[in-house]
């Protein structure tokens, strides 16, 4: 799989329908930002998608999805657990094996956390665990990349150096921003979405910030 085809998307809380119907297309090199306000629908469509494509997406939820008891190394870990037996990943909680080990590290590495690999997740700040969350959708390695405000805790240089390191090792996104520039600079096509609904799609070199401050 390189891209997806999704027709039908539709979600609906206390009787109340807050997504579509809706359909969306992502090519393989499509790098999709969803841009719009709180509550316009942005994390249930990343959700959605997720339903539909499954196995072939490395996703980054907005609430992580950690387990705090756990270190570092077993989060991150978490992220191939599919793609391992039972006894291989009841080993890897007890013994993880050297070449696992040193995968994880230069993931954590290239995120500023290398030497948090052993420590309790529970035990990190904010941002820290949205790296580590940022981390397993790395060591997981799928063909597309999902992702929910995954720079919302982080400072402005390391957002950066996160988000380049996505584009870098995903040839295709779908990314829900609330950061218009971040946006138009580390993603090629903006897709903005209102009340459920898809309002702009169009690639980012024929938007500017202000044609998107609409939305909110």
């Amino acid at each position: 799989m390189s891209g997806f085809d999704l027709s039908g998307l539709t979600a609906s809380f206390g009787g109340k329908r807050v997504i579509g119907p809706l359909s969306l297309s992502v090519k393989q090199g499509e790098q999709v930002a969803l841009v719009g306000k709180s509550g316009a629908g942005k994390s249930t469509l990343i959700r959605l998608i997720h339903e539909r494509v499954n196995r072939e997406s490395s996703l980054v939820p907005q609430d992580l999805g950690l387990v705090n008891a756990l270190p570092v190394f077993h989060n991150v870990f978490m992220g191939q657990l599919d793609k391992h037996s039972t006894w291989y990943n009841i080993l890897t909680l007890i013994r993880p094996r050297s070449g696992d080990r040193d995968n994880v590290r230069e993931l954590m590495k290239a995120l500023g956390m290398a030497e948090k690999l052993w420590l309790p997740t529970a035990s990190l700040s904010g941002g820290q665990r949205q790296r580590v969350a940022i981390a397993r959708a790395l060591y997981r390695n799928a063909p597309v990349l999902l992702a929910d405000e995954p720079i919302s805790a982080l400072d402005g240089p390391m957002a950066h150096q996160v988000m380049g390191l996505l584009k870098e090792r995903f040839q295709t996104s779908v990314i829900a921003l609330h950061d218009i520039e971040i946006a138009l600079e580390y993603c090629n096509r903006i897709v903005g979405v209102q009340d459920g609904q898809i309002v702009l799609d169009e690639s980012s070199e024929r938007l500017s910030a202000t044609d998107i401050t609409s939305l909110y």
